[in-house]
């Protein structure tokens, strides 16, 4: 294959809602730039695009795929990502190396959640956009009003390049505001004819380039200037102002297609070939705040963006050159843990087939295969150059957490080794054993996510497992002041065992004051790891108790508050006070006054005012306006304190506070109420304490449970 020039490639992601037409379109494209030579389709599952298993069973992209093709000379590397909410991982690894995107949206359907997430990401990403408005051979299609929902949500920066004729089941013709010509398609794919603008539609077309060069002109101060002065723009200087403009998102072009039909997918990739920035527009920064723009004078840098596990062949590394080149059997440095990796191959992808390459230069997005220790968010580097680390890829927080457990444990070792696999796969799917819940932990953006991990189980692995909700990291405290003692003696023959406590323990606060009528000698303060603090004091007067016992007694309170008293969580901000006991010459030893401490801790803890606290997270709910009430309603039911609302575009933004019990599968629940328009995401805030009512569940349960044990 032919080794192309840093100038010579064009990097785009196809973005979008599902069942908009991205795989449809992808296979379009690479028919026109003759990649292929038959079209597939999504209901003969013979596409380019979604060739693996789960995409054949399921009749969706689940996962991103990088392809390639050529157009006029230009490479064109194409990644095609899921629609899905749950699948936004995919979209978000796919524009951090992308230069622009393809905003996707269904002519019939209009903006749907798909497309305000692409669009959201992109703003954050700060990528251009380019708005293919597909489907218009669709019956129920209405140019006119998803073009009206873009402007409306986006701004007047969504600019015509085209519009169609003839849009619904008889859909051919499409008038170019760029040339201004009239394009009739051969359905199918093949010549168009272009001819010029008819009298019918001569008005319209006029009136339309004249916001759309207005647009372009604003593109730099010299097209300004010109435009200003002859109160046009020639089509060379046109295209000049549509590429400034898309390059610095002053303006956001729409193009039509059916991509079913194969209409429209050759002007795109003329357009993309010849105003589409380049890879050097775009830099990823390094560890130490450089800049790297694609640059093949630089040191070779390449950056994993995606990892992909396939049957018989092991794992794949897709990445992107940001500097330099990199060859075939080059060796590198994984500049994150120092370990060597050989490119023994170096590939290009389109799906499942992918093809030798010697070299890929600056700015190109090529694969390897079989690395030893490197995975996406990994930089590789010639060892010149070995202190660079690429920044990684930042994914979304999770919304959808679930609890695993295989049903045989001979499968556990299994399970975690491919559990973690796939976390490696996709960094937005996580994977953990909670040692306070003694549970294996998954997270995800949606049960749609963790269901992909159930496929592979079910029919790849054939592992038998439950999924559970998981348990909530309750946190046990005190409210006021008790005192407890408690002897341990214990004499069976030997040396026995004694030791006694008395101790007084309080709430902890911030500017606390000790108890005037204890006299505090020692004071050792722990920052607990999972939150709080356990301030241990030495009161002890005469000699009751030798100091060297001191530490087993706070070892067996930390013990305990390991696993409180009231339902075995954690327990924090506890002040406790050693301020008297006994000791025996001959049995007293460490275990002894440990067993003691921990159990004058328990008693004095359930004297105390004990109380249960619960995670609660802020939340953010973006749903249309029209389904506020369903999700206000439901939120309430969820014991959420609502915190505020505004606007986000034509979405309303419901801030709110919600305790982490009543979350579970929320995600599920949001999607049902607003038919897959609403999204969330939710960040821990503080620990409060549960109504009473709850509490006293809690507490009956945790009783039920330890009776059954």
């Amino acid at each position: 294959m032919k080794v192309y020039q840093a100038n010579e490639i064009k990097n785009i992601a196809l973005v979008g809602g599902a069942k908009s037409g991205k795989t449809t379109l992808a296979e379009a494209m690479l028919f026109e730039g003759g990649s292929i030579k038959r079209r597939g389709n999504i209901d003969d599952k013979n596409t380019v695009s979604d060739y693996r298993d789960i995409e054949i069973d399921k009749e969706n992209s689940v996962v991103s795929t990088i392809m390639h093709t050529v157009y006029d000379g230009t490479k064109i590397n194409i990644i095609d990502t899921p629609g899905t909410t749950d699948y936004v991982g995919e979209v978000v690894s796919a524009l951090n190396v992308a230069d622009t995107a393809l905003l996707v949206v269904d002519a019939h359907e209009g903006l749907n959640v798909g497309v305000e997430i692409g669009w959201r990401n992109t703003s954050r990403l700060v990528i251009p956009v380019v708005f293919i408005i597909n489907q218009l051979d669709h019956e129920k299609a209405n140019f006119d009003e998803t073009l009206a929902q873009l402007q409306n949500a986006y701004g007047d920066k969504v600019t015509l390049a085209q519009y169609p004729v003839n849009q619904g089941a008889e859909f051919d013709t499409v008038i170019d505001l760029v040339y201004m010509k009239q394009i009739k398609y051969t359905k199918g794919g093949g010549d168009a004819e272009i001819t010029d603008i008819p009298d019918s539609e001569k008005d319209k077309a006029e009136e339309l380039q004249k916001a759309l060069i207005e647009a372009a002109a604003e593109g730099s101060e010299e097209l300004m200037e010109i435009y200003f002065e002859n109160d046009t723009l020639t089509i060379d200087q046109l295209r000049e102002g549509i590429r400034l403009g898309v390059a610095n998102r002053a303006y956001f072009p729409v193009f039509i297609t059916s991509a079913k039909e194969c209409i429209g997918a050759g002007r795109i990739l003329e357009f993309i070939a010849a105003s589409a920035p380049l890879p050097k527009r775009r830099y990823r920064k390094t560890n130490e705040g450089v800049k790297m723009h694609s640059n093949p004078e630089d040191h070779t840098a390449l950056f994993i963006f995606k990892t992909e596990i396939e049957p018989h062949l092991g794992e794949i590394s897709y990445f992107r050159v940001y500097g330099g080149a990199v060859t075939e059997g080059m060796d590198l440095i994984n500049s994150k843990t120092n370990s060597k990796e050989r490119i023994s191959q170096l590939l290009v992808s389109n799906g499942k087939t992918r093809e030798k390459v010697e070299k890929l230069y600056a700015g190109d997005i090529g694969a390897a295969i079989k690395l030893k220790s490197s995975h996406s968010n990994d930089t590789l580097v010639d060892p010149s150059n070995k202190n660079v680390v690429l920044e990684e890829i930042i994914y979304p927080d999770p919304v959808y957490t679930i609890a695993i457990k295989a049903d045989n444990s001979s499968d556990d070792e299994k399970m975690g080794l491919l559990l973690n696999e796939m976390h490696r796969a996709d960094p937005s799917f996580g994977v953990n054993y909670s040692r306070e819940l003694k549970q294996m932990i998954l997270t995800g953006m949606g049960e749609q996510h963790i269901n992909l991990m159930k496929w592979y189980f079910d029919k790849v692995h054939n592992i038998e497992f439950q999924f559970f909700a998981p348990k909530i990291p309750y946190r046990e405290t005190i409210t006021k002041s008790a005192s407890a003692d408690y002897r341990h003696k214990k004499q069976s023959g030997g040396s026995g065992q004694f030791g006694e406590v008395h101790m007084l323990i309080e709430p902890y606060t911030e500017g606390y004051e000790n108890p005037s009528h204890l006299n505090v000698r020692g004071t050792d303060v722990h920052e607990l790891e999972w939150g709080g603090k356990l301030i241990f004091n030495n009161c002890v007067v005469g000699g009751a108790i030798d100091t060297r016992f001191l530490p087993a007694i706070l070892k067996g309170i930390n013990e305990r508050m390991v696993e409180g008293p009231l339902t075995g969580s954690y327990a924090r901000d506890i002040n406790v006070y050693i301020y008297d006991g006994k000791m025996h010459p001959v049995d007293s030893n460490e275990i002894s006054f440990k067993l003691a401490g921990r159990h004058a801790f328990s008693e004095a803890f359930r004297n105390a005012g004990p109380k249960i606290m619960e995670p609660i997270y802020d939340i953010e709910v973006l749903v249309p306006e029209e389904m506020m009430g369903n999700v206000m309603t439901d939120l309430q039911g969820r014991r959420a304190i609502i915190m505020g609302m505004g606007t986000e575009g034509h979405y309303q933004n419901i801030k709110a506070r919600v305790p982490l019990a009543e979350m579970n599968r929320y995600s599920t629940t949001l999607s049902s109420l607003t038919s897959g328009r609403g999204t969330f995401s939710m960040k821990y805030a503080e620990y409060l304490q549960v109504p009473g009512d709850i509490q006293t569940a809690l507490l009956k349960k945790y009783a039920e449970e330890e009776d059954e044990d």
